[in-house]
């Protein structure tokens, strides 16, 4: 059977490319080493209790319900179903309490004091413009823009760091205010004191207001079970357990993308890509922090301290801003926080289909040093548990199992995440920019009919699928001609 297009690798990317072109009438084979579909949307079973479910990576999806792509996919009809939960997001601080991140402006801004006034002035536009905003910035931004006057409005703040924005506040970097936007901001991988992380949260924040941050009933694999269904009735198929080492081991086919990271991609090409583009794909920089990841198994739930942080789907656990600042640069300058920053989700709170009896899962992990700095296993998984404790006293009685995930392991279960890399490279301004390449198809490589498809192309990291879509538009140049 012919193919038009062959994608490699099966992650929310991956199947976006292959959606977009079948869509379009083009046959298309997935290819993936692993055994099953999905990349980081992959969900696996507790080891130690039956029925248990854990998200291998991503686990809450404020882009996947947010995507200007994959709204345009009916994957409802194939079992996708986002799930809210009360409180998008909660920071508890150190004194017991919590700041709540709420779909409602109004009642974030109302539980946020003094601080209040800033927050809606920072994120009330983006959050009522959302739609347009998201659809303007989840690509390449070196292009003319749909909505020069929407990316005036967002972009000269987007650019500043997280620390001079928080410096903002009322109540100054110490404050509630603060608090939260340091938590959010931290997504980034990145010091908090780097350009672009206002940037990085003024999306997510308004992506909460806009859309919130959901969970898919069942977990994660529902997101990829739905695009792989929807592919197959489009006439695509995907292919497991098909490592795919050089362009010799692709099949015939008029484009090919790749859902890989860079340097993968430069070992496939060989050479066939020229020596600048060798250089430029083999010179991408992956972040100096890495994800430390630790799934628990916890008998009746997390017994935060604060009451609002029962009611939250995720949680950012480190306290003040200057805490969360001082723990993401000393994870991005290859040291061990003293006080780590955690970022949790505990998805039965929206989906109770996730407990089995009275367990459920929880996620979370830490940004610690990557490559030969990185902690021994062991201190990085007390260090989690003691920032847990710290904000839910009395929860290590509660945990009936354990599952631990170095950054070792998230590169070994996912070639993409090398030295356990989440977000796909580097968010230096040069890669946010120039990502992997300068100009309007940063997709396209100097081997025609091959494109770039994954994380570390525009618009980065997040179950977005825009990557793969924006990559596949330009194919479709070749497959159209």
């Amino acid at each position: 059977m012919r193919t038009d297009a062959t994608v490699v690798g099966s992650g929310p990317n991956g199947l976006a490319a292959a959606l977009t072109l079948a869509r379009e009438g083009f046959r298309v084979t997935v290819l993936e080493a692993a055994d099953e579909p999905g990349g980081g949307t992959r969900t696996f079973a507790d080891p130690a209790v039956d029925g248990l479910l854990h998200d291998h990576c991503a686990a809450v999806h404020p882009f996947g319900i947010g995507s200007p792509y994959l709204r345009t996919l009916p994957l409802d009809r194939y079992g996708l179903e986002w799930l809210q939960p009360e409180v998008a997001c909660a920071h508890p601080l150190d004194d017991g309490d919590a700041v709540l991140l709420h779909r409602d402006l109004d009642e974030t801004v109302a539980g946020l004091g003094a601080d209040g006034a800033w927050w809606r002035r920072l994120f009330a536009g983006p959050a009522r413009d959302f739609d347009a905003l998201a659809t303007a910035l989840l690509g390449p931004l070196v292009r003319v823009p749909r909505n020069p006057l929407l990316l005036a409005r967002n972009g000269l703040l987007s650019l500043a760091p997280a620390s001079v924005t928080a410096a903002g506040f009322a109540e100054g970097r110490g404050g509630r205010g603060a608090a939260l936007l340091g938590g959010v901001a931290a997504h980034a991988v990145s010091p908090l004191d780097a350009p672009g992380t206002t940037g990085v949260a003024t999306l997510l924040i308004a992506a909460a207001h806009a859309r919130g941050w959901p969970v898919a009933r069942g977990g994660s694999q529902a997101i990829w079970r739905a695009m792989v269904a929807l592919l197959e009735e489009l006439g695509g198929e995907v292919v497991t357990g098909v490592r795919v080492r050089s362009l010799r081991d692709v099949p015939r086919s008029r484009v090919v993308l790749f859902d890989t990271d860079p340097g993968q991609l430069a070992d496939i090409l060989g050479d066939a890509a020229d020596a600048r583009e060798q250089r430029r794909l083999r010179g991408w920089r992956h972040a100096s922090a890495a994800a430390f990841k630790v799934d628990l198994a916890v008998r009746g739930g997390v017994p935060w301290a604060a009451e609002g942080a029962r009611r939250a789907g995720t949680l950012h656990l480190g306290g003040p801003f200057d805490t969360v600042a001082a723990s993401e640069a000393a994870s991005s300058g290859g040291r061990m926080p003293e006080r780590p920053y955690v970022l949790v989700s505990q998805p039965a709170v929206a989906d109770p289909s996730r407990r089995v009896g009275d367990v459920e899962p929880v996620w979370a992990y830490a940004h610690v040093p990557a490559g030969d700095a990185a902690p021994d296993a062991d201190v990085a998984r007390d260090a989690i548990l003691g920032e847990l404790e710290r904000a839910a006293p009395g929860l290590a009685g509660r945990i009936v199992a354990t599952h631990v995930t170095t950054p070792a392991g998230f590169a070994a279960d996912n070639p993409n995440l090398v030295g356990g890399d989440i977000t796909g490279g580097a968010l230096t301004l040069r890669q946010l920019v120039a990502r992997p390449r300068l100009g309007p198809d940063p997709y396209a490589t100097s081997v025609p009919g091959a494109y770039l498809c994954s994380a570390s192309t525009a618009p980065g990291a997040g179950v977005h699928g825009m990557c793969g879509h924006h990559a596949a538009r330009s194919a479709l140049r070749v497959l159209t001609r």
